[in-house]
């Protein structure tokens, strides 16, 4: 098998995903999108794996760990989701910028409630 058309398609399904981040306002939908790109390097992490005949399959491996790593990013990122739609209403990406805090809002001093630690 030519390695042309695993790769083809990674970058045809890279492309997707990054319209879809680029362009959505769903954060559900992006959330997809980013899964679609995660697919992408997936794919061409194996397709390279097998086309360089690597005896220790680190490609299949790698692709492994990036499976674990979407799953977390979607569990993290629905429950963020989840709980942003039920405090708000909408799930638009537009109008989570109205979560920051306003310009001119007093931080708390060091030692006052409320304060946050820095790192």
């Amino acid at each position: 098998m030519h390695l042309v058309y695993p790769v083809v398609l990674a970058a045809l399904l890279f492309c997707t995903g990054l319209y879809g981040v680029l362009a959505r306002r769903n954060a559900i939908l992006v959330l997809m999108s980013v899964e679609l790109m995660l697919a992408a390097v997936g794919l061409n992490l194996v397709a390279f794996d097998v086309w360089l005949r690597d005896e220790l399959r680190s490609g299949q491996v790698f692709t492994l760990f990036l499976i674990a790593l979407g799953a977390a990013e979607i569990g993290i990122g629905l429950a963020i989701v989840l709980l942003v739609h039920r405090e708000r209403g909408t799930s638009a990406v537009d109008r989570l910028r109205e979560l920051r805090e306003p310009r001119g809002t007093p931080r708390p001093a060091p030692g006052e409630p409320g304060e946050h630690p820095t790192p």
